[in-house]
């Protein structure tokens, strides 16, 4: 049996997020500060990133985009993407923009000979985070793709699918600077952020760079390490990983009583003496009633979730409550 579906005390299911907690009654886009693109560019561009990445790039075609990692020799996650095709020769990576500039450096250093050029896109390109209420699929003006990391032209811009979550509809939109979504605007990320957290997708931020294997943050379960490309830096860490079921840490959503930023310690009773993990992202969201919810993901180690508490902080700090992911954690083996 997975992690899923283990319930005590400590645990909440996920549909406990109420829809109305959301206070999405139309749809809303919100620019995303927190993120930035890279552009790779050249007749090599697919084949560049196809051996940097622990994703396929060269079979990305036009209208698709998939999540991929950017791993140190050690297999450690430097940066997360979202990527696309978006001409023959030109692919896009969205990614968290504090981390843009030494990823951008880093992935340079190894172009060599290869007809590729790497360049910051943010100037360019904005991207919006989209929430839509209910599982839509758009209309003839504003197609929505029908699947995850699937993509649509709406107006001037690229929308790509993302994982639903607390049953809202989510979307990329990629679009020039000066473009105005088609979708309400709010300066407000609140909204955008909790359900990100509640995806239960990873993005890796500058505080958590090199603090991660793939599986630690459940990347491999959301369809970001494909297994049967060839090599990349980290590959064989990442296989090895996956394949002798040695992975004794996993990334669990949780929801405590105060705020957490990515990269902030957890601690647990059964071993309350060093962490026991980390968070990866987090969000609050102000509740209809008063106050506000906050929510984590976060990377611990497994045997503690289910060995009492765990705290945010520290080993006294505020406790946490487990909640379902949207996705099954398989039991690896011993």
């Amino acid at each position: 049996m997975g992690m899923r579906g283990r319930h005590d005390n400590r645990r909440m299911t996920h549909t406990d997020l109420a829809a109305s907690d959301l206070a999405l009654g139309a749809p809303v886009a919100v620019r995303l500060a927190d993120w930035g693109v890279i552009r790779a560019r050249g007749d090599d561009a697919a084949a560049f990133l196809n051996g940097q990445l622990t994703q396929e790039a060269v079979k990305l075609d036009v209208g698709q985009a998939r999540l991929a990692g950017y791993c140190s020799p050690k297999g450690r996650l430097l940066a997360s993407f979202v990527m696309w095709r978006a001409a023959t020769d030109e692919i896009l990576l969205a990614c968290s923009a504090d981390l843009l500039a030494p990823t951008l450096k880093r992935l340079s250093m190894f172009v060599m000979r290869a007809k590729c050029k790497l360049t910051d896109a943010s100037g360019e390109i904005a991207l919006w985070g989209v929430a839509l209420p209910g599982l839509l699929h758009g209309d003839a003006a504003h197609p929505v793709p029908a699947a995850a990391y699937a993509t649509s032209a709406i107006n001037d811009g690229t929308a790509i699918r993302l994982p639903d979550a607390a049953g809202a509809t989510r979307l990329l939109w990629a679009a020039p600077a000066d473009a105005t979504p088609p979708w309400a605007t709010t300066s407000r990320p609140d909204v955008w952020n909790w359900l990100e957290v509640q995806a239960g997708v990873p993005r890796i931020v500058a505080s958590t760079v090199e603090a991660f294997v793939p599986q630690m943050v459940n990347l491999e379960l959301v369809g970001g390490v494909n297994f049967q490309k060839g090599c990349y830096p980290g590959q064989e860490i990442v296989a090895r990983s996956q394949y002798r079921g040695t992975l004794k840490r996993r990334m669990v959503l949780a929801e405590g009583a105060s705020a957490a930023a990515a990269g902030t310690e957890v601690f647990a009773d059964a071993d309350p003496g060093q962490p026991a993990g980390q968070v990866v992202l987090s969000a609050s969201l102000p509740h209809p009633a008063g106050g506000a919810r906050h929510a984590a993901l976060i990377e611990v180690k497994r045997a503690l979730t289910e060995a009492g508490e765990l705290h945010i902080g520290a080993a006294d700090g505020p406790v946490l409550r487990l909640r379902d992911l949207p996705y099954e954690i398989p039991a690896d083996a011993p």
